[in-house]
């Protein structure tokens, strides 16, 4: 009989092991339901992605979209059509073209001429090649959002001749393509995730009924989660934009199975000894709670960090992905193991763990990947480290910032559109400035801008509100680095107009601030999240050297992450760039989630460690823990990697990369670095804690010299 093994007579300890505990749990939880579930479909109802929400707030190129918002008619919607034919255009090409303008500004009156017109007042222009013609369309937002207008617009224009091709492009044709993507991706996302989850712990527990728990209990912290934070939208204004939404679904599924995981694997080694199931939960919860609350606390003080961002989008993910970790964490230590102790041993079928079953003392895979660890412990390092090492060359490839037009996995209409344009009307090629002043200064900063390098073309706009607007065309292509100097010499001029007020927006100047923005937000946050992970871990471990150590490793594995995602993204999937909020997103879930795997490991060897040694307590806690952790890495890689099946470059990216890296993290950072380190620096490791200096143990317990095979139990 096993020494640890509880008298069937022996009385649970504490309430918590009371028969009423569970249903009473349960029944906390469905009342919470109903409250929670209609709210949760609320969520999609405050989510957001207009410029004005969340851009900063303090950007200039805010400034000008709120006070478009503000303006009389409010902000317009800028629609470039372009017309063309392979060869010259034909007078009934050109009748059509000036028929297709006429019905729509009927439609959708102008507040002014459209920009770029001839001299002689038309609303369409001509392309020198005689190839191509163009108007644009300003359509005021009270008449709708982009994605409810570019359809009826393109559909307007369909009766044109044979050969006439036409494409709808313009800031607000891109964003209601862009916003084509994001429809519905809220229950995509969630249905995919379900579908990758069920099959993976099917897979893992191979049992037809346990996989059917954790899932139901992560499916009730996310819908908590989402109704969390529609409650946090209106309460505080928090911006939630459907990138955000989506990450929440994500993260919610991959770390409560995470938690489930490690949860079970306690359980079922606690069914051993324990013949009361209250009991064994009661033992289960107590060996892998703090680890549990240790990983959400970390990820839940790393999402924390965002707060400081000054890119609304990103710190608006802050407490978004906080409350999802926390309706994680309490559902899983609340109703996950409510479920499994109503439910018993009979919810393991056909695999049901018995009471005093002898454990095999055979090493199994984990004891014998130990055991050459142990042997070989600088191969393992120096290995480890030079095939990190190498992964990391991949940041030399292609780490430029990606355009909104490349965001597409298939180029749309708006985004070819653009090609077309600047192939037949260079000096419109890129996105339009919006620059607006007080009516007296007009002249003089149209004047400066016109003879402002980079400037293909400006011109007057209307008077309302006390201000007027001048519409500016680079020369260059949109979101590109000439582009974007040109904005940036456009702003110098004007605000060197002495007395002027003048403020310069307009969808490229948005990327540009936007990417600006994030790039301080990286240099303000990054070092933060650091800080903040490395106190947690020293509070956890009750150690400096350890924490330190764990941190080390983790920085590295996410530059290898990172730059054998760069190699994938560049040379076999052929992206054009990073987006630029990928490696923010990226370097605080892998932080975050990656220290998760070592704190899982790490604290179940800190509490071996004390009746084993520093050596053995590494190699029984790798014993232990490692099949409950790669598969707990499997599954939170394969909910991000959900991420890759979306139609949207930005998405791809951050799915791959956090996938790659929490893979990288879980099979090799923590699986062979980690305990190959441990087992360098011996009992240095715990410093200054107690667990660093010599402990005399019993002679049973007593630690083997480094020449001993370990004994070691599965």
């Amino acid at each position: 009989m096993s020494s640890n093994a509880v008298s069937p007579k022996e009385t649970p300890p504490g309430r918590l092991a009371g028969r009423w505990v569970p249903w009473l749990v349960i029944g906390l939880w469905l009342a919470l339901a109903v409250v929670m579930v209609p709210l949760s479909g609320k969520l999609s109802s405050v989510t957001t992605d207009r410029a004005v929400d969340t851009l900063p707030a303090g950007a200039e190129s805010t400034k000008v979209a709120v006070l478009e918002d503000s303006l009389p008619g409010g902000e317009d919607n800028t629609f470039v059509f372009v017309y063309h034919r392979a060869g010259a255009l034909t007078d009934a090409d050109r009748a059509t073209v000036q028929r297709h303008y006429n019905t729509l500004a009927k439609r959708y009156p102008p507040k002014t001429a459209a920009a770029g017109e001839d001299d002689d007042d038309s609303p369409t222009r001509l392309s020198t090649d005689r190839q191509a013609m163009v108007f644009t369309l300003d359509v005021s937002t009270t008449h709708g959002a982009p994605e409810a207008l570019v359809g009826p617009l393109r559909d307007a224009a369909k009766d044109r001749p044979a050969g006439l091709q036409l494409e709808v492009t313009g800031p607000a044709a891109i964003d209601g393509d862009l916003d084509a993507v994001f429809d519905g991706i809220d229950l995509q996302v969630f249905l995919t995730t379900v579908i990758v989850v069920t099959v993976l712990l099917i897979l893992t527990y191979r049992s037809p009924v346990l996989w059917f728990i954790p899932l139901v209990a992560v499916g009730a912290a996310a819908l908590t989660s989402m109704a969390t934070v529609y409650l946090l939208v209106k309460g505080f204004g928090i911006v939630v934009n459907d990138q955000n939404s989506a990450l929440l679904t994500i993260l919610v599924f991959g770390v409560g199975t995470d938690y489930a995981l490690l949860l079970i694997a306690r359980y079922r080694e606690s069914l051993h000894h324990h013949e009361n199931v209250r009991v064994a939960m009661v033992h289960a919860l107590r060996g892998a709670a703090p680890a549990i609350v240790a990983s959400a606390a970390t990820v839940v003080a790393g999402l924390l960090c965002l707060l400081v961002a000054d890119l609304n989008s990103t710190s608006g993910l802050g407490p978004i992905g906080a409350a999802g970790i926390l309706c994680a964490l309490v559902a899983m230590l609340t109703l996950f193991p409510a479920l499994l102790v109503v439910l018993g041993r009979r919810i393991f079928w056909p695999a049901i763990p018995r009471f005093n079953a002898a454990v095999e003392a055979k090493p199994g895979l984990w004891g014998r990947l130990g055991t050459a660890i142990s042997r070989r412990r600088w191969v393992a390092t120096l290995g480890s480290l030079g095939i990190l090492g190498v992964l990391a060359i991949g940041l030399s490839g292609n780490t430029g910032a990606l355009r909104e037009q490349d965001q597409f996995l298939s180029a749309p209409e708006s985004v070819t559109g653009f090609t077309v344009l600047r192939q037949h009307f260079p000096e419109l090629g890129g996105q339009p400035m919006t620059i607006y002043t007080r009516p007296a200064y007009q002249d003089q900063i149209l004047d400066v801008v016109k003879r402002t390098p980079g400037v293909a073309q400006a011109a007057p706009g209307e008077t309302s509100g006390g201000w007027t607007d001048i519409s500016v065309f680079p020369a260059d292509a949109p979101d590109t680095a000439a582009e974007y100097d040109t904005i940036k010499r456009v702003r110098t001029a004007v605000h060197a107009v002495n007395g002027a007020e003048a403020i310069v927006g307009g969808p490229s100047a948005e990327n540009l601030d936007t990417e600006v923005t994030t790039s301080r937000d990286e240099k303000l946050v990054i070092p933060l999240v650091l800080a903040v992970v490395l106190i947690v871990l020293g509070l956890l471990l009750r150690a400096i050297v350890a924490p330190l150590i764990l941190m080390a490793t983790v920085i590295v594995s996410f530059a290898a992450a990172f730059g054998g995602s760069v190699f994938v993204f560049d040379t076999i999937l052929g992206f054009k760039g990073v987006d630029y909020s990928v490696p923010l997103l990226a370097f605080l879930f892998l932080v975050a989630l990656g220290v998760d795997y070592n704190i899982f490991l790490t604290s179940r060897a800190r509490e071996e460690t004390v009746r084993l040694g520093t050596r053995e307590g590494m190699l029984k806690a790798l014993s232990a823990t490692g099949g409950v952790i790669t598969s707990a890495g499997l599954v939170l890689a394969a909910t991000f990697a959900v991420l890759a099946t979306l139609p949207l470059v930005m998405l791809i990216e951050v799915g791959f990369l956090v996938a790659f890296g929490v893979l990288l993290d879980a099979l090799l950072v923590r699986s062979v670095l980690v305990p190959a380190l441990t087992l360098l620096i011996g009992r240095r490791m715990w410093w200054p804690s107690r667990l660093s200096r010599p402990v005399e143990l019993p002679d049973d317990r007593r630690p083997l010299v480094d020449d001993q095979e370990p004994a070691l139990q599965r």
